[in-house]
């Protein structure tokens, strides 16, 4: 029988099965053994169990031991109390008398030994039953299905040397049940198994396993991503409080909108018809504002909420670990911060990060690697060869340099091995090109002899002397394939950065044991908007500018960082505007008016004139943070209730329609028609 046919509802029948293949990590084939010689047949009782762990809490009565099996009614409710966790039992344990309560995790009937593993959030123990021992707790093991929920009471005892396995904690000793109470039936079909091999590869679609929440987090390497995300939190907290000193203050949910980049969450008002709370995308005001309150040190565990497209490393609702502290130079703010990662990455991964980190600044970054998050776990760069073909006769590169644009070059190392001609005119690599903005993936090879083949025309354009230095500014060698980008800064960063990761990953250029962590500072105060054709805060508009860039605001750069691990920015932020004046100039230059930002932050600009200190602050992604440490590959898989790529909940089934008095008494409603909720 199955492990999944073992899922289903119990039925009036037993037989023996044989454990599925891909579950045989955590089974034994065994000789029948004579169990009676390795304990004796005894009944449990209260008596061998302490006084303050073994009472069993049963409504209406007060039982100490387990109710009969037999005598067990499917409507009754139990609340057992346990002697001892699964996971926890070792050899030291032998001879003590457990009660365990959990699922059953696998199940296995042979040679008319019956056997289980018992799971619960600390891991999984063995049991076992013969029909001489205990024959009413053996008929109901026989009779269990997977995820069962019960309770155990028994003996540890040491496993027989051949079913040792040395792989888990627990795999020395197994519990000898002596009796079996169903707390719990599964009532229905499971729609994926919840304990499978270690290395059996999960096929469970995820809109399944995000339907089926409840069964998905039961699952061990879920359940280990949750708690890990749960370690990481408690040690920021501890840290940041008991080393710094920080105080953790929370700040409104409901609040007004604010222009911070992204689309508001509205909230409709009952009481104040017609208005709206915006769900916060950051705490950024109300923490500065706690800077002019007086509080030195402010940290917070927060929720925000943004309205935006959805991808792996984005959800509509997110948690953030906000900071802000006061009269703290640029210094002292990176190195607190870098001690703080130091520390999560030691304890929680054993990881020894670089002390200090490296730093780029944000141009070094784009022109290196086209990214202000590289990943540097890999040495290959951008290199820009726009003075190569100032006079070219290859038309396409003339054209886009008399019209102002760049030519910049990706060299792939042992390239050509890898990439035909045809791969490059209308393969993978050249779709990833196309997708990043390109219009074309012109390209070059290095033969054998050292010399440049390719495209004919971009060949003839270079002479002789010009090659060898091109191919010695791209320390290129046989072998290697040079890729072109031509355009814009912009567009030319855009597309190499992706062909720079997509190269990288296709050619296992990088090493997973590697930890790239750095710092990318000095970022422009503002970006322009062509389509609006006005200036934007490239991170928002309450950063501090550098001072010696006061005296020309829009080219500014800002006091600004991003602190970025293995390609992905995992924190961000910057020292703040703490004088009035120079927070309306900065709001001036992004298009808000003084009346516009009076409406807008009249408030925040109100306390900046009533004493603010120098402060600053950063925020980290816990979610994006907790996914890198876990080693997952989305931060679905490290939230317990996410929502889907299309912005719902699985579960749930949220958003859905609501009650049209509902409706009536915000003073509102709806111009579409009601959804169909049927699925």
């Amino acid at each position: 029988m199955s492990a999944l046919l073992r899922s289903l509802p119990a039925v009036a029948f037993r037989a023996k099965s044989s454990i599925p293949p891909h579950l045989h990590i955590l089974f034994f084939c065994r000789p029948k053994l004579n169990y009676s010689k390795l304990l004796p047949n005894r009944a449990f009782s209260s008596i061998d169990a302490s006084a303050s762990s073994s009472e069993i809490l049963r409504a209406p009565t007060s039982k100490h031991t387990l109710p009969s099996s037999a005598d067990a009614n499917t409507n009754s409710l139990e609340w057992v109390s346990r002697t001892a966790f699964c996971g926890e039992l070792s050899e030291p344990d032998v001879g003590k008398r457990v009660r365990l309560c959990g699922w059953v995790a696998l199940h296995r009937v042979h040679g008319g030994l019956t056997f289980l593993s018992l799971r619960d959030h600390t891991g999984i123990i063995q049991v076992t039953t013969l029909p001489d021992e205990f024959p009413e707790a053996h008929l109901v093991m026989n009779d269990l299905r997977l995820e069962y929920v019960i309770a155990v009471e028994g003996a540890v005892r040491p496993r027989p040397i051949e079913s040792i396995n040395r792989k888990m904690k627990t795999g020395f000793v197994e519990v000898a049940a002596e009796n079996v109470y169903v707390l719990n039936a599964v009532r229905t079909k499971l729609p994926f198994l919840v304990t499978t091999a270690e290395d059996a590869k999960d096929s469970t679609k995820e809109e399944i396993r995000l339907r089926y929440r409840c069964l998905d987090l039961r699952r061990p390497h879920m359940n280990s991503n949750i708690m890990l995300r749960h370690k990481v939190i408690k040690l920021i907290r501890r840290y940041l409080e008991d080393v710094h000193g920080f105080v953790e203050i929370e700040t409104p949910i409901l609040s007004r909108s604010t222009p911070e980049g992204a689309r508001d969450y509205l909230v409709p008002s009952r009481i104040q018809p017609g208005t709206f709370y915006a769900l916060p995308q950051s705490p950024q005001l109300f923490k500065q504002m706690l800077m002019v309150s007086g509080f030195d040190k402010y940290y917070q565990i927060a929720r925000c909420f943004r309205d935006e497209d959805l991808r792996a490393d984005r959800q509509p609702e997110f948690t953030q670990l906000d900071m802000e502290m006061a009269f703290t130079p640029l210094e002292d703010m990176l190195k607190l911060n870098e001690d703080l990662i130091r520390k999560v990455f030691l304890e929680i991964k054993g990881v020894e990060l670089p002390n200090p980190f490296p730093r780029v600044t944000y141009a070094e970054a784009m022109s290196r690697y086209g990214s202000d998050r590289p990943d540097m776990r890999f040495d290959i760069e951008l290199k820009d060869v726009s003075d190569f073909f100032r006079n070219s006769s290859f038309k396409l590169f003339a054209d886009t340099l008399s019209s102002g644009g760049i030519i910049k070059t990706l060299c792939v190392p042992s390239g050509g091995q890898k990439y035909s001609n045809s791969a490059l005119k209308k393969g993978d690599i050249y779709n990833e090109a196309i997708k990043s903005g390109a219009k074309g993936l012109p390209f070059l090879k290095v033969s054998n002899d050292g010399g440049l083949e390719g495209i004919p025309a971009l060949v003839s354009s270079l002479g002789k002397t010009e090659q060898d230095l091109l191919l010695k500014k791209l320390s290129a060698s046989p072998g290697d394939v040079i890729l072109f980008a031509v355009g814009t800064n912009t567009s030319v960063n855009k597309i190499l950065d992706r062909l720079r990761l997509y190269v990288a990953n296709d050619l296992g250029l990088i090493d997973p044991s590697k930890h790239s962590i750095l710092w990318v500072t000095d970022f422009p105060m503002f970006e322009w908007n062509d389509s609006e054709e006005r200036f934007e805060a490239l991170h928002h508009p309450f950063t501090a500018p550098n001072p010696e860039d006061m005296m020309d605001l829009p080219s500014a750069r800002a006091l600004a960082y991003d602190m970025v691990y293995n390609g992905v920015e995992i924190g961000g932020g910057s020292l703040r505007i703490y004088k009035r004046d120079v927070q309306q100039k900065v709001l001036e230059i992004v298009g808000i008016s003084p009346e516009q930002a009076e409406a807008k932050f009249g408030y925040l600009l109100e306390a900046l004139d009533m004493g603010a200190p120098p402060h600053g602050g950063i925020a980290f992604g816990v979610d994006r943070l907790a996914m890198l440490l876990a080693g997952a590959n989305s931060i679905r898989d490290v939230i317990a209730f996410p929502k889907t790529t299309t912005a719902q909940c699985a579960l749930t089934r949220a958003p859905s329609d609501v009650d049209s008095e509902q409706l009536k008494d915000l003073s509102l409603q709806t111009t579409l028609n009601s959804r169909n909720t049927q699925t």
